[in-house]
């Protein structure tokens, strides 16, 4: 079966923590598991989830604890993934996003980069209400 000829749409929504990753890898694993796409691929794609919703946790929230979930929805139509990530944080500023520079040697500060590898498309929208924060992830699974 081809990713072209099958659609899925899976949302889940998580505690906006660090504690929450683990669960959210799994999710999206268990999703990932139902696609005709090589096992790289599928690892890949768990990473670029697992890092935006980390960016979530580190910059919506800074970190402190909180009891607003992050929805997280992945579909397949045609060929095309699109993963949402929606929060309640504080609103993300376009031109604070970027990476640190890849020859600095250090843990930390690489997720954006990885996403950006990782995924065709990233882009950030304001969210519907009840979200402040829309970002989505594409990527084009049509071999």
């Amino acid at each position: 079966m081809s990713e072209g000829t099958i659609s899925i749409t899976e949302q889940k929504d998580f505690v906006v923590s660090s504690s929450s990753l683990k669960e959210v890898r799994s999710f999206s694993r268990k999703v990932f598991e139902k696609l005709d796409i090589n096992q790289d691929l599928k690892d890949e794609l768990v990473l670029a989830i697992a890092e935006a919703a980390q960016n979530i946790v580190k910059h919506a929230y800074k970190g402190q604890d909180t009891e607003d979930k992050m929805e997280i929805k992945i579909s397949l139509d045609k060929g095309q993934l699109e993963i949402g990530f929606f929060d309640k944080g504080r609103p993300v500023d376009k031109e604070n996003i970027r990476h640190r520079n890849i020859d600095d040697i250090k843990p930390g500060g690489l997720g954006t980069y990885f996403i950006q590898q990782i995924m065709d498309a990233v882009v950030f929208k304001e969210g519907e209400k009840p979200w402040i924060n829309h970002l989505i992830l594409t990527k084009n699974l049509n071999f």
